[in-house]
């Protein structure tokens, strides 16, 4: 078992607790969670999607939220009417689950569906314009302009 101490690095920093928070949070399992399955893909240069299988559930038993950088997506099935029907065999799963994502600085949620039992997400990434680089013109000294020469003569 692994573990680091950052408590001197908080001592000497400011503002990076968040960071030192996802790194201490990286060294523990999430304890095997699979359920349910999902892919993020990138879909352009500041365009991202999450894509979780969720088999069986509707858009009544989904919830997502979105808060101070993380993303929940949970799930909560609802019991079915009893309608005298036995089961032989469950392999479709009626658990409850609940996934969650951190997103980095500037990611916002722009769109969800669901559709054929996957739920896409859509993230997008917006970079304010007072933090995108930007270019720095070099002024060029004029050419015409007489150089002056100074020296002492001494004697």
């Amino acid at each position: 078992m692994r573990h680091v101490d950052f408590s001197p690095l908080y001592r000497s920093t400011v503002g990076f607790d968040r960071l030192f928070t996802m790194l201490d949070s990286l060294a523990q399992p999430d304890q095997g969670q699979t359920y349910p399955p999902y892919n993020i893909e990138r879909t352009g240069e500041n365009t991202y999607r999450i894509t979780m299988a969720v088999a069986g559930f509707d858009e009544t038993e989904i919830s997502i939220e979105a808060q101070a950088h993380a993303l929940t997506v949970k799930g909560e099935k609802s019991e079915d009417a009893a309608d005298g029907s036995e089961f032989l065999y469950r392999g479709i799963a009626k658990r409850t689950f609940e996934r969650r994502f951190q997103l980095a600085d500037h990611v916002e949620v722009t769109a969800a569906s669901l559709k054929n039992g996957l739920l896409h997400i859509d993230l997008l990434r917006s970079i304010p314009e007072a933090m995108k680089p930007r270019k720095i013109a070099i002024a060029a000294e004029a050419v015409n302009a007489p150089k002056a020469i100074e020296a002492q003569v001494t004697n």
